[in-house]
């Protein structure tokens, strides 16, 4: 079956590239030329995926995002122009699972390469294991991507890539987990990916627990080596 792709940018050129680059690839192809218009689309459609760019009229990429995510848990690409790295993942400290940058010669293949990869790993994680996870007040449900804390639903939903940091945790509370390691269960083929983005997703994991649980702290940094699901 057909996976089907949003793409939500002001720029109509690059809209019609990469959305004719998709169909020729097979997938099915949904377009917005502002975050406003993608808003009410996704919602009332939710796609498998969506690439988004982050300055858009009406609402920007990042103010789509955190609507988005409110409603769904679907992979998110950010198409980003800005150079300084610290600008780069603000993405996914928002909650991106990926961005690519559109200066410095965009490519289209590589495009599609990242939205097959997260497309795979939204597929594996559900195929992965069809049972509950539980650990003390933790509850994960792999094949519909819910997380539950002390009976409560998060408010916001984990993306894929936070959602595989949390089980790969959690599976082996007390365990430490490297960051290179944690990077290889995210991003199995992406190795641009540095050792600053688990740590932007981390915090938002973090953040994500609090907003039930003020004293969340399961998650254990430990300095020069990675992290750790405290054993509560």
């Amino acid at each position: 079956m057909s996976k089907t792709i949003a793409l939500v940018d002001d720029d109509r050129n690059i809209l019609t590239s990469i959305s004719m680059a998709l169909e020729r690839e097979g997938y099915k192809v949904q377009t917005y030329i502002d975050g406003q218009s993608a808003l009410v689309g996704l919602s009332r459609n939710p796609p498998d995926l969506a690439v988004v760019d982050l300055k858009m009229p009406k609402l920007t990429g990042e103010e789509l995002l955190q609507k988005i995510r409110k409603k769904m848990s679907i992979p998110i690409i950010f198409l980003t122009s800005k150079d300084e790295e610290v600008d780069e993942l603000l993405g996914l400290k928002l909650g991106a699972d990926d961005y690519i940058k559109k200066s410095g010669g965009f490519s289209i293949k590589i495009l599609i390469e990242r939205i097959r990869v997260q497309l795979r790993k939204k597929t594996s994680t559900s195929e992965e294991s069809k049972s509950l996870i539980v650990h003390g007040k933790l509850k994960l449900d792999p094949n519909q991507l819910e997380c539950e804390w002390n009976g409560k639903s998060l408010p916001e939903k984990l993306t894929t890539t936070e959602f595989l940091i949390v089980k790969e945790l959690a599976k082996r509370p007390g365990v430490i987990k490297e960051r290179a390691h944690l990077m290889d269960i995210a991003y199995k083929e992406n190795t641009d990916i540095e050792d600053r983005t688990i740590d932007s997703h981390i915090k938002r994991i973090r953040k994500k627990f609090k907003k039930v649980d003020e004293k969340f702290s399961s998650i254990e940094t430990r300095y020069g080596s990675g992290y750790r699901w405290n054993i509560n």
